[in-house]
């Protein structure tokens, strides 16, 4: 466990200090581990995209307010809006929400790489 926690906590360190200098606030995230037939401790799924972290806008960070967020928090916002009880089968997105997704997305790979996709 002491082996997981310190790599998790160098890779989120690592990471977060990149975010930061492109403008990125990491504020959580979440990783998967898991050891292979070896023994070997590695990475079991996706780590630091939008769909596994928290991607805050620094220049507009306010401590105690909800903030300008790069990832799916937006998705989450809306199923909230309109009572989703969490229960399968999730309710169809609209559109809208689909395209500011992505483009929240979009943004986010802007910020870290200075490059963009469209």
């Amino acid at each position: 466990m002491e082996n997981i926690r310190d790599k998790a906590i160098s890779i989120y360190k690592k990471c977060s200090d990149y975010a930061l200098e492109k403008g990125v606030i990491i504020a959580d995230t979440k990783m998967e581990f898991a050891l292979d037939s070896d023994g070997k401790l590695m990475l079991a799924d996706e780590v630091l995209t939008p769909d596994s972290s928290r991607f805050w806008d620094l220049e507009s960070y306010e401590p105690g307010k909800a903030q300008m967020s790069y990832d799916k928090q937006f998705v989450r916002d809306f199923l909230l809006s309109i009572d989703f009880n969490k229960q399968p089968p999730a309710p169809e997105l609209p559109a809208e929400i689909i395209q500011k997704t992505s483009e929240k997305y979009l943004e986010a790979y802007s910020k870290l790489t200075g490059k963009t996709l469209i």
